[in-house]
């Protein structure tokens, strides 16, 4: 299952980032965290920003609605998604076939 928690401003979604991949996808649950794999190379965030982009296109949401709030140099991180719940964003996951 996906880490999903409350906060007043939406969900923070749990990412385990994966720089470099061959191309951009969701490629499901990885320890409770939504794998996403970019083709960007982690370098001056590119990748985030890679990863923001790969979030709002497969769950079908705003880009400013997306925020890293933690993990910036790591590969776990931690974004915050805005004006959605916890059910409308397992939903959107579990309708890529994202969500385990």
């Amino acid at each position: 299952m996906i880490e999903l928690t409350k906060h007043p401003e939406g969900v923070v979604l749990a990412v385990k980032a994966q720089p470099g991949a061959k191309k951009n996808e969701l490629r499901g649950e990885q320890n409770g965290m939504l794998k996403v794999c970019v083709t960007q190379v982690a370098e001056r965030g590119k990748a985030n920003k890679a990863i923001v982009e790969v979030l709002a296109k497969e769950l079908q949401l705003r880009r400013s609605q997306i925020e890293l709030i933690a993990g910036e140099l790591q590969p776990t991180k931690r974004f915050l998604v805005r004006k959605v719940t916890i059910e409308e964003l397992a939903a959107r996951i579990a309708a890529c076939g994202s969500g385990s």
